[in-house]
């Protein structure tokens, strides 16, 4: 993974960097991005809960699955890595117009712990309909972004290069730990993992659920493991600096930092040797093994996951900055404005369509209402719905989120209070 970084001032002292020239305005850029893969995000989790194949299946399993089924799983792999990508750019804008480190510092540890707080309360809720906290919360996007968050408030006080080397040292090395596996909870009655397990669990090793202290306390459901989201994070934070350059050249660097990772993406991921525990292999059809080729491993997100989606995203912010945006994406760059409002929004929106869909088709709706492990089990042989409906409810949920969301963002322009920036 490349980051150029060259040209950047060094930092006045250890415990202060300096954030060159200020960037004063938004960047549309970044914010339409951002709101794109928000946009696309939510098709991700209607179809968990319309189609239903996400919570008892794989659609990225080649022997079972479908173009159409594989594409709508695969495209949405691009959400995460933006998102918590952009998240770090974004704090390094902050630090450029005029944050001081400690007060950046303070934002970035409070909003990673408010974060934290969502995902065991408002996540967890809307996510599975019940209050039922036996079983806590399942540790995902939001929790990783906040702990990602915390450490980042950390390491701001290092010199950039310092933060970038940490970062990249995160990305290409994990998967070097691959093979280290610990013991797996059985359930109740089973063997609960030591504390330096459930460590490496939290930190590698994902789809793991284990018990918060003993036997019987409320269980926990690993999705996201933190390893290397938090070198995501460093990374996009260092990468900010690119933006205190002239329009032209960032655009440069942009497009070639881009190009340079899509190409080490093709390279290494053609020889099979490193970066992601699930090789690929020639399918059936030359377009199976397309698909082979990218079906990247994303639990924990692989070095070949990021090179597949950051290379991408680096083109796309590049290209967005060389033209005047359309009404259209003028829309969803104020989308991309309130991330976390969109966010906490889509989970109660996609699910409660899910449910009135299918009573309002005749079908069982009383698994709607469990949370792991109990609702793999629960769902019936009928659930659910072919891709068709799948869609239909995405435009139907954007439909009422998208004016939300532009709402919201009006509030938040008019209103400066430094709370709302925690939405």
């Amino acid at each position: 993974m490349t980051l150029t970084t060259a040209k950047i001032a060094p930092p006045e002292s250890r415990s202060h960097v300096s954030p060159g020239p200020a960037v004063r305005a938004r960047l549309g850029s970044i914010d339409l991005l951002r709101g794109i893969v928000m946009i696309v995000m939510v098709l991700d989790h209607t179809r968990d809960f319309v189609n239903v194949n996400g919570l008892v299946g794989d659609p990225t399993n080649l022997a079972t699955t479908t173009p159409m089924l594989f594409m709508t799983r695969w495209v949405t792999h691009y959400c995460a890595p933006i998102f918590v990508f952009l998240a770090g750019v974004g704090a390094y804008l902050q630090h450029s117009r005029g944050m001081s480190t400690r007060d950046l510092s303070r934002f970035l540890f409070t909003r990673g712990l408010w974060l934290i707080v969502l995902e065991a309360t408002v996540i967890r809720i809307t996510t599975w309909f019940n209050v039922d906290y036996s079983f806590l919360i399942t540790l995902q996007v939001i929790w990783t972004l906040g702990v990602s968050m915390i450490v980042l408030a950390a390491l701001i006080h290092l010199p950039l290069r310092v933060i970038a080397g940490l970062g990249l040292a995160m990305i290409l090395l994990h998967n070097a730990f691959d093979g280290i596996r610990v013991m797996s909870w059985q359930g109740p009655g089973s063997p609960v993992p030591s504390l330096a397990a459930k460590l490496w669990i939290l930190l590698h090793q994902p789809a793991e659920f284990f018990p918060v202290f003993g036997d019987g306390s409320p269980v926990v459901f690993v999705v996201y493991p933190l390893m290397p989201w938090i070198g995501v994070i460093a990374v996009g934070y260092a990468f900010g600096a690119i933006y205190t350059l002239d329009p032209a050249r960032r655009r440069t660097l942009l497009l070639r930092t881009g190009l340079g990772l899509i190409a080490a993406f093709i390279v290494i991921r053609a020889t099979n040797l490193y970066g992601d525990p699930r090789p690929w292999s020639p399918q059936s059809s030359v377009l199976f093994s397309v698909f082979s080729f990218v079906n990247t491993t994303k639990y924990p997100v692989s070095l070949m996951y990021l090179l597949m989606t950051i290379g991408p995203a680096l083109l796309a912010l590049a290209w967005f900055e060389s033209r005047r945006p359309s009404p259209v994406e003028q829309i969803v760059t104020r989308v991309g404005r309130v991330p976390m409002f969109f966010y906490l929004w889509q989970w109660p929106l996609a699910h409660g369509l899910a449910i009135a869909v299918s009573a309002g088709a005749g079908k069982d709706i009383g698994w709607y209402f469990k949370s792991p492990p109990a609702v793999f089990a629960a769902v019936p042989a009928n659930a659910g719905f072919d891709l068709p409906v799948v869609y239909l409810c995405w435009l139907a949920v954007l439909s009422v989120l998208i004016p939300l969301s532009l709402w919201f963002s009006r509030v938040k322009e008019r209103n400066p209070s430094p709370w709302l920036k925690y939405l």
